[in-house]
This record gives structure tokens, sequence and C-alpha cells, in this order.
């Protein structure tokens, strides 16, 4: 961007000022945390719980400062209600803690079978499905490789003419990938049940030997004169204990990764199954629009399908102090859900229609937490992104899980069609945070990027709700990207007045900042300083972005 934000949040202050604004917050911003001391002492359950909600000038923990924010500024101001899309598996819409903040379309007669507002989705009460009963899919390499197969399969390049090349150099891409996946995803199975073909019955001889299935490293040190077999036992299961309090919940949890990698066998590396034709639609036809249904927490009884975006609503806007699970960032936000992202990578189409059906239906806010590195038709989701930005509509976007540099490969979605050239200025990408202030603050697992990631935000270890009245810790920048929309809403109730635009601007000026050196992708050997490894340089903090909104 060439006008600094500094410029832009002065011209914006005069064009806000000339038809008035709220008096502004008489408060001190959280300035320099550099000098401030690292927690010495580990985080409490009770801490660990709600950490993103902190203040790091105050607690030592780089929370948000939601708690601060709220007893010192908000206290008891409501606010304009705004909604927010989730973008994401779908939600439980009656969980305990979420089933009072979900989005109702007022202009639709539940149940009636009518298209009562005319938008194309019948009886689009809480929002709408664009999966239909889809719950797995395909990854896009494996989708490029069934769909280009037949065409480049066992060809080289020589025999490629000059027009099918750059469609060549595609399949081949994902040939490649698909080979390292899979064979990675294949070779985690194979370790899971060698380690369970020599645990189960190791802890089976113990639990005899005890008399009990719930024995402890203490128990295993204190057997004399253990015999051969126990000899070598007795090590196996002692570092199995480090994983877990007992034994059997290492073997469930060994039980649920075989689990895990063979779905994902089953489902994201099958290159012969099609998952989308239940849908009928045709996913490379974007004027095709009008298909799914309004079950908008899935179509599994356990709802297990929609654990992801369950968590991400909850953070986002769970009930606040309503005695009941946890606390959301946002106090007064209505959650649209949009399910359209599966157990797999999600489809061009659904995501831009996704986009376009949360901008028309009234959405401030929309949280997108998923996203994929091979993109058949990136323009639909681009042209998605310029009509929420002309519409007033932030995007607030995960910045992705491989402890990447962004600015050295292509995510989707994101908000540059070519080279830092930036689609719209409503599109904010969010990186993660780990507990512990200092150097390993930044999750070994987020991707980062001077150019491509604009801002962090508490994104390991967070408590949010999960379906069936349930409550899960979870992680990923799809943890992190919902607190900044959860911040974004609070912002744009308090201040309804402010666009966007200057949303985005308040989130990334206000944030706090550190010249600390900072580990990436988990590497000790990869450091930089934390303010240059985000555009903004900074972590987002509510309580500084309401003193700067308030000032605009």
């Amino acid at each position: 961007m060439k006008i600094s934000t500094i410029s832009l949040i002065i011209a914006s202050s005069a064009i806000l000022l000339s038809c008035g604004s709220t008096t502004p917050i008489v408060s001190t911003p959280i300035g320099s945390i550099d000098m401030l001391p690292l927690k010495s002492t580990p985080l409490t359950d009770i801490q660990t719980k709600s950490w993103g909600a902190f203040d790091l000038s105050r607690d030592t923990i780089p929370g948000m400062s939601v708690d601060r924010a709220y007893s010192e500024i908000i206290k008891n101001k409501k606010g304009k209600t705004v909604i927010v899309a989730v973008i994401d598996s779908g939600t439980d819409i009656e969980h305990e803690d979420l089933k009072n903040v979900i989005w109702t379309n007022k202009d639709e007669v539940p149940g009636n079978g009518i298209d009562d507002d005319k938008n194309g989705y019948i009886d689009d009460i809480h929002g709408w499905n664009f999966l239909g009963d889809i719950v797995a899919e395909n990854m896009e390499y494996v989708r490029y490789i069934r769909k280009l197969g037949p065409k480049y399969a066992g060809k080289s390049e020589s025999s490629i003419s000059a027009a099918d090349r750059k469609e060549f150099a595609i399949y081949q891409k994902a040939q490649a990938e698909f080979e390292k996946e899979y064979q990675e995803i294949l070779g985690n199975k194979e370790r899971y049940k060698q380690i369970l073909s020599r645990l189960e019955p190791a802890h089976a001889a113990m639990s005899s030997k005890f008399g009990r299935e719930n024995y402890t490293k203490e128990d295993l040190t204190a057997i004399d004169s253990p015999s051969d077999d126990e000899q070598q036992f007795i090590p196996m299961l002692t570092q199995m204990l480090r994983f877990a309090d007992s034994v059997p919940e290492v073997i469930t949890q060994l039980n649920g990764g075989l689990d895990y990698f063979g779905g994902k066998l089953e489902s994201h590396f099958d290159t012969t199954k099609d998952f989308r034709g239940v849908l009928n639609d045709n996913p490379d036809d974007i004027n095709d629009s009008v298909y799914g249904n309004n079950e908008v927490d899935g179509p599994t009884i356990d709802k297990e399908d929609v654990k992801h975006g369950t968590h991400v609503a909850g953070i986002i806007g769970a009930e606040r102090n309503n005695g009941i699970g946890i606390n959301g960032v946002a106090n007064n936000v209505e959650i649209m859900v949009v399910r359209a992202v599966p157990d797999g990578d999600e489809y061009d189409k659904d995501i831009a229609l996704a986009i376009r059906y949360a901008v028309d239906n009234g959405a401030k806010v929309i949280n997108t937490s998923f996203g994929k590195y091979y993109s058949p038709h990136p323009e639909w989701v681009w042209d998605a992104i310029k009509y929420a930005a002309d519409k007033d509509v932030l995007i607030v976007n995960a910045a992705g899980n491989e402890g990447l540099n962004l600015d050295d490969v292509q995510v989707y979605p994101n908000d540059q069609e070519g080279a830092g050239v930036e689609i719209g200025d409503t599109f904010i990408t969010i990186g993660a945070l780990n507990t512990a202030y200092g150097g390993d603050m930044v999750a070994t697992f987020s991707n980062y990027g001077v150019s491509n990631v604009d801002l962090f935000a508490p994104g390991v270890k967070i408590w949010s709700t999960t379906p069936l009245n349930t409550y899960e810790f979870l992680q990923g920048t799809s943890m992190a990207a919902p607190g900044v929309a959860g911040v974004a809403a609070v912002i744009r109730s308090q201040y309804p007045k402010l666009s966007a635009k200057q949303v985005k601007h308040v989130l990334m000026s206000s944030g706090l900042s550190s010249k600390t050196p900072v580990v990436l992708g988990g590497d000790d050997s990869n450091q930089a300083p934390f303010n240059s490894v985000s555009k903004s340089g900074k972590m987002v903090n509510l309580y500084n972005a309401l003193i700067m909104a308030s000032k605009i």
C-alpha cells in the first residue's frame, strides 16, 4: 500500500469527525512490551482455558487484553449487533453456549418450503449448507489427478503440445504432492500399528501383574527382580506414560490416530471416488449456484464433522457471562453459519458462493479458517473477496499450519491476484501465537510472512465449544483467526460508523509489537524478530484497538 497507515488513519479521522464522533476513550494504550519479564511458571488449568483473553503487560501471557477491555472500556456499553459469518464445516446451532447467539433470517418462514426472501435458498433460517450431505472430500491435488490423469498419465513433457504444457505442469506437481503426502500418511499409520502391536501385550502383562490397568511410572520402577520380558516392557511403558496419565489412554490415542490416518487414505487420497456427485451440481460452473440445503449443523448424528466450525464459532461469540462454558470474544454478535468446508479440500465454487451469501445476508465480518495450496478457479474467490470489499465487509482469514513463509508459496484463499497486488483492503490474514511470551511465542506450526500474513493472535491450546454441549482444546491458525474476528466484531459493534477498511487498519496499527527474536516453523535455526514476520509486525490487542477506534 502506498498510503501509510498513519496517513490513512488521519484522513479517516477527518472524514468521520466531519459527520460527528463519540468522545475518545481516556486511557493509556499499552506501549512497549520488550522489557516485560518472561513468565517463569507454567499456566494453571484455569489460565490455559482462557489465556487468549489475558493481558500481556499485566499477566506476561500474550493474550488479546479482552478481559481488560471489558472491565475498563466496554463495561456496560452494549453497542450495535454485528452479524459474523462463520464459513466452515458447519456449527452445532443447538449448543448450550451458542444457541442464543445464532443468526436467524427474519425474512424466511421456517419449514414452509418456500424461498420467502427470494435469495435462491429455501428455508435458510440460520445460514446455508453448500455441502449437502458431504462430509469427506479429496485433496485438491487428488481431484487434479483424477481429472487430468486420463489425458496425461504416463506421458513425457516432450510429447505434450505447447498449449497443454501449463496444465501438464500442474498435473505433474499434483502427482508429486500426492506421492509425498500419501507415503507420509501411510508411514504414520504403519508406525502406529507397530507401536500398538508391542504396547498392547506389554500392557496386558503388566495389568495382570498389578491387578489393575491404571498403574504408574512409580509402580513400574518399583518392580523387584523383573523378568526378561518385564525388562523389555518397563522402558516402553514408562515412555508411553509421558504422553498420557495412563497406558489405556495412550492406546485410545493410538487407535484414534489409526482411524485418522485410515480415514485420510480412504477420503483425502482416494483417486477413484468422486464425493461431489451427490450434490448434482457442476463444480466448474459458478453460475450453477443453487444446491445444498439448510442443515447448517451437518448430516451426522454425532456432529463430529462440525467440530471445527463449532469451535471457531465459540471463540468468536459464545454467549458471555451466562454461567455456562466459555466467554466468546464478542458480546453482541449473531453467528451466521455457512457450511462449505469438508473434511478434505474445499471447492472454490463453494467458497465464492459462501462469501457472497454471507455478504448479501448482512454479515459485517466473515471468518475463513481454512485453506489449500491448489486452486483451479481462484478468480471466483477473488471476485467474491472484491464483492465483500465493495459491500464494506471484513474477511478474517487463517494463515495456515505448515510453518511456511507465505511470501514464498501461494495459499488459497488469499487477496493477491498477482505478486504484491491486493484485491481489496478488507481481507486480513492471521498467524498463531503460543501461550509463552518470548522466543517461542510464534506457534511452531504457524505460517508467517511479511507480505502475506498481517497479524498474529492466540492459536495454541484454545478452549472452546464443541458439538453436543462439550468443550475441547484445539489449536491452529484456525483458532487464531476467530479471535481476531471477535475483536473486529467488538470494534464494529462499538463504532459502527467505521468502515471495514478502517477496522482492518485499527487492528494492524493498534496491536503490540516486539523486537524479540522468535523461532519460525519450529526450527531453532530459523529465527527473526517478531516485528518482521508479518505485515504489521504485531499481535492483536482489543484494549488498544478500542482506544484507537474511539479517536478515529
